[in-house]
């Protein structure tokens, strides 16, 4: 069966379901709405108005599409409806109604779990059981909330071949093929360290052929942008991931099992995946609101960097201390991004980011703001900010638990309304660690080295998990999988990011992968949704070590097939 993706966040492309479902043959189009901040988002919708919490652009993109998927014969699987899936489920019969298409439509539930206090959202993460319920009832169109992201490919193969929980290696080569769609065209070359040599302007979104046993074939439509070879798709293998256990609700897949091979031009073949029993626990995703933050960026020209943000934080002290409200929390940041003898005014700047948090939205507003104005005319020459300071904003922290998989009620409401309640699959006790697999062999009589960008030989792609980020490196050729399996040690990984000296740094080897994983615990403090860092979902953090230099072995740097690369 042929799967697509149209999305890869609450924001992605618009026109991509109407591209998907015109650009080539489909069986299902799924599209994935949700993460972390998201449901932060939509907690805030629902507030506000409790028949909300749903992704609105889905049914907007719908307009269309649901006709054209209707005359294909495309199925459509979304977790767009967040908080609401029977809210979506309901405006989407109210849009089949009003462009007239007669479409099935059904729904998942059960992931809302009761709010702890103090939280906005708590929601379990389901499995593709009860979408794959859904589509055996007939469904054209099944809605979900707070699913696994692999999970909208699980259940529509589950239901497609007949797999039942006990199918682990077919469902865990599912997960692996859902995991590889569910950020849309980053496994098409978005996002992509060797991005260099491709037309990636308007990269196609990508489809998953799978077959009976869980293998499949990942590929675009004909004639779109962007490319699928082995390095785009072990790029996303790696994203948000850990060690060789991806465990989840449907089955743990075994990622040091994945075989990947080029089987033509824009086809990747994913086989050998194996599978075990999934854990006994969901995870469950909290969501508050933490606090207020605000957040002004100084510009400071030509000459006397360092001194000009020096007069700033001084200043910016004493108005503070004069102040009734001082924030709780007060972070400079100076970003140096000035050249010398410039020859345009952007290029002699520095910005010095200043961001205060505290829980009185007072303490971050006025009283930041106007210190920020009341110093226009009264501090360092060439004076200005990017942006007129605001009154701040709310932050969210996103905390994560786990439940057992019984107590989580996971139901199907079937198109006629039938409610089918689905027990969760027969797990095995928590697995115990498996070990890392060993070291490949040193490289031998490596030869003299010369300076270089790790990048020159590695690609890499990084992102966030609640508070952690999680950056994968890996290493184009064998020669080169053999020097960094050795070299890349976490004692190097941090001397090369010194911003994760002091925290918990975990690395696990995926050799078929020719890959490294890192887990950095605690870089982005309390997740995304609380905006604690530059980079608050860790996505530079892998380019950025690319951009180290590190003595390469000059046998590598002149065999290493890797696209051109500037140091």
């Amino acid at each position: 069966m042929r799967i697509g993706n149209a999305s890869g966040f609450y924001g992605d492309r618009f026109d991509a379901m109407r591209e998907m479902l015109t650009g080539g043959p489909l069986d299902v189009l799924t599209g994935d709405y949700l993460a972390e901040l998201t449901m932060l988002i939509l907690g805030r919708s629902r507030l506000k108005d409790p028949t909300h919490g749903y992704a609105t652009t889905f049914l907007r993109q719908l307009e269309e599409g649901l006709g054209l998927a209707h005359e294909r014969g495309v199925k459509i699987v979304t977790n767009a409806g967040g908080l609401n899936p029977a809210g979506l489920a309901d405006a989407v019969r109210e849009l089949a109604q009003k462009v007239g298409v007669p479409v099935r439509v059904a729904h998942v539930e059960g992931d809302s779990l009761p709010v702890p206090e103090g939280f906005l959202t708590a929601n379990a993460y389901l499995g593709g059981a009860g979408i794959a319920a859904c589509l055996t009832a007939g469904a054209d169109v099944v809605v979900t909330g707070r699913v696994t992201d692999a999970a909208l490919v699980t259940g529509p193969a589950a239901a497609h071949f007949g797999w039942g929980p006990d199918d682990h290696d077919a469902l865990a080569g599912a997960v692996v093929a859902g995991h590889v769609l569910e950020c849309g065209t980053q496994a098409t070359g978005g996002n992509y360290s060797f991005f260099r040599g491709h037309d990636l302007r308007r990269p196609g979104f990508p489809v998953a052929e799978i077959h009976a046993d869980g293998s499949s074939v990942i590929t675009k439509h004909d004639g779109t942008g962007g490319v699928v070879d082995i390095g785009t798709v072990t790029a996303q293998l790696l994203y948000e991931t850990g060690g060789a256990r991806y465990a989840g609700p449907d089955v743990t897949a075994r990622l040091d099992t994945v075989r990947l091979a080029q089987e033509g031009p824009d086809r990747v073949r994913v086989s050998g995946v194996r599978g075990e029993a999934p854990p006994p626990a969901l995870k469950v995703g909290l969501n508050r609101l933490g606090g207020w933050r605000n957040e002004v960026v100084f510009v400071l020209t030509g000459l006397d960097i360092e001194a000009k943000a020096q007069l700033v934080k001084d200043q910016f002290a004493q108005a503070l201390d004069r102040s009734r409200t001082r924030p709780a929390e007060v972070r400079w940041e100076l970003a140096r991004t000035d050249r010398a003898d410039a020859d345009t005014e952007e290029r002699a700047c520095a910005l010095l980011r200043l961001v205060v948090r505290d829980q009185d939205p007072e303490a971050v507003g006025r009283a930041v703001s106007g210190a920020a104005i009341e110093l226009a005319l009264g501090s360092y020459p060439g004076f200005h900010v990017t942006a007129p300071p605001g009154k701040g904003a709310p932050y969210g922290v996103f905390e994560a638990q786990y439940v057992p998989a019984d107590e989580v009620p996971h139901v199907a409401v079937l198109p006629d309304r039938r409610r089918l309640s689905l027990a969760p699959p027969a797990t095995t006790q928590p697995l115990r660690d498996a070990g890392e697999p060993p070291l490949p062999a040193p490289l031998p009589d490596p030869g003299p080295t010369r300076t270089a960008p790790l990048g020159r030989i590695a690609g890499a792609r990084s992102g966030d998990k609640g508070g952690d980020a999680n950056v994968g490196v890996w290493a184009v050729g064998d020669d080169a999988w053999r020097w960094l399996a050795h070299e890349l040690t976490v004692e190097r990984f941090r001397e090369l990011l010194p911003e994760t000296a002091g925290l918990t740094v975990v690395r696990h080897l995926l050799p078929n992968l020719r890959a490294l994983n890192f887990t950095v615990h605690g870089l982005l403090g309390e997740g995304v949704a609380a905006q604690r860092r530059f980079d608050p979902q860790a996505k530079a953090v892998g380019e950025w070590l690319r951009s180290r230099h590190l003595p390469i072995p000059v046998s590598l740097l002149e065999t290493v097939h890797a696209p051109e690369v500037n140091a």
